[in-house]
């Protein structure tokens, strides 16, 4: 064990400093890289010192570094276990997008994910794994998704006001599978146009991209949402068979459709013949309390696509399409659908999270609620923190009802790309205005911060955006 151990640490004495700090820098970055799983017992130290070739002081020494950083926990007659440490595993943020130090920024906030939630998430693969012995049997050949996936999916809009039964539901290796499916199915003619938001999310303007597709933008603000008018207008117009919306807490800007507005929505879809594809990977980020009942957008001409990468974790390629049956017998006839389809074990993690939590499958939801209702009050707190930052610049913004970002205004004077520029040359990383515009070049004054990081690292990026 001391070997291994050792092994396990690499060429750690090259690196200039004490010995005791090398060493704990070692045992920290092995347990990260996951040479070393959290939960292994370490030798003793009188054991390790000789496996290290050091004075037991030196070793004594490292690991209280460990010990008082939370790396390790040691309990009295039974020896000291590797562990991560609460910093990491109780966070909303991929710790990896802010590892920089306060004098060193290296801040990543281009990306608005969260990380997993580690005890819940840990304790679900476990069950998963338990679960695992009859899809062993089986081929393992894609298929519209596991049973149980399908119908927890399926429960879940039920409750929420929109009937629906598992044939309806077709899983996915996340949302852009889905909606990259869709679009192979249903934008069939390429000189027909497809209406899209002003800003809306990147991932699904590089899908249209690839089909070539003629993007019509209508524009949606923070304040004031959907103008229903002008995309009706832009509908008769140029008579589009496809749309794309966000309508629950809007990436980018966390606009949040009301009742009215996805009832004039759908008429408009029925009026026109046009298929509407509606995003909800946000729609479980409400942050209001309490949360919100506004209704599905739903209709016969409407599709939801959802997601667990925003609520749970992006490492979870878990996505849905809700759909009438009979389009979801036409896509799994796709042979891309294969290719798009996430693997059963990932499909019972998933299961295990949305399920109750007890792994009868019941479908109850009481370990997803606990986890949202967490997941709900720190981004909440996050988002009044950067609020709160950014109070007393110039730049304008409206505080969303939910979501996971603030979509800032900078004024006329400056340009997102440009401030992004020299935000990069301090080391933070941000997505400016144009990267969200189907022209790639409007919003130019725009720029998406998102909430998801810890208190301390928003106040340095806000620091180094405003230096």
């Amino acid at each position: 064990m001391q070997r291994g151990f050792a092994a396990a640490l690499g060429n750690w004495r090259t690196k200039e400093g004490p010995l005791a700090r090398s060493l704990a820098t070692a045992v920290r970055e092995a347990v990260v890289d996951g040479r070393i799983p959290a939960g292994t017992r370490l030798p003793s130290e009188r054991e390790l010192a000789r496996a290290l070739e050091l004075s037991r002081g030196t070793v004594v020494t490292a690991l209280t570094r460990l010990r008082d950083d939370g790396w390790l926990h040691t309990r009295h007659g039974s020896g000291s276990v590797v562990r991560l440490p609460a910093r990491l595993t109780e966070r909303t943020t991929p710790w990896s997008l802010d590892r920089g130090g306060a004098g060193d920024a290296d801040l990543d906030l281009t990306l608005a994910v969260t990380a997993a939630p580690h005890e819940a998430y840990l304790a679900a693969l476990g069950r998963a794994v338990e679960r695992s012995a009859a899809l062993l049997v089986d081929s393992g050949v894609a298929t519209a998704g596991l049973p149980r996936l399908r119908e927890l999916l399926a429960e879940r809009y039920t409750r929420s006001g929109l009937a629906t039964r598992p044939e309806q539901i077709l899983v996915t290796s996340g949302a852009q599978a889905a909606l990259t499916l869709l679009v192979d199915r249903l934008h069939t003619d390429r000189r027909s146009p497809v209406v899209v938001e002003s800003p809306t999310y990147p991932g699904a303007l590089a899908i249209l991209r690839r089909r070539r597709a003629r993007l019509l933008p209508v524009p949606v603000t923070a304040a004031h949402g959907w103008d229903t008018e002008r995309l009706a207008e832009t509908v008769r117009a140029n008579g589009p068979q496809l749309a794309y919306l966000i309508p629950d807490f809007h990436n980018p800007t966390g606009a949040h459709m009301t009742a009215p507005t996805r009832t004039a929505v759908a008429a408009l879809a029925d009026r026109h013949a046009l298929t509407v594809v509606v995003d909800e990977t946000m729609r479980d980020l409400d942050l209001r309390t309490p949360p919100g009942t506004e209704p599905h957008l739903s209709g016969a001409r409407v599709i939801q696509i959802g997601s667990a990468s925003k609520v749970l974790w992006s490492g979870l390629r878990v996505g849905w399409i809700r759909a009438s049956a009979d389009l979801v017998r036409e896509v799994l006839r796709n042979p891309l659908q294969a290719q798009l389809s996430p693997p059963p074990l990932e499909q019972l993690i998933a299961a295990e999270l949305l399920g109750d939590g007890d792994g009868d499958g019941g479908g109850g939801g009481d370990g997803l609620d606990a986890v949202l209702a967490d997941r709900r009050a720190r981004l909440r707190r996050q988002r009044d923190h950067l609020a709160g930052l950014l109070a007393g610049t110039e730049w304008t913004y409206t505080v969303p009802d939910g979501g996971l970002s603030l979509w800032l205004h900078l004024g006329e004077q400056t340009t997102a790309t440009e401030l992004a520029a020299r935000a990069a040359g301090r080391g933070l990383a941000v997505s400016p205005g144009p990267l969200f515009a189907a022209d790639r070049a409007s919003l130019a004054h725009h720029l998406r911060l998102p909430f998801t990081a810890t208190p301390d690292v928003l106040t340095r990026a806000v620091d180094l955006l405003t230096a």
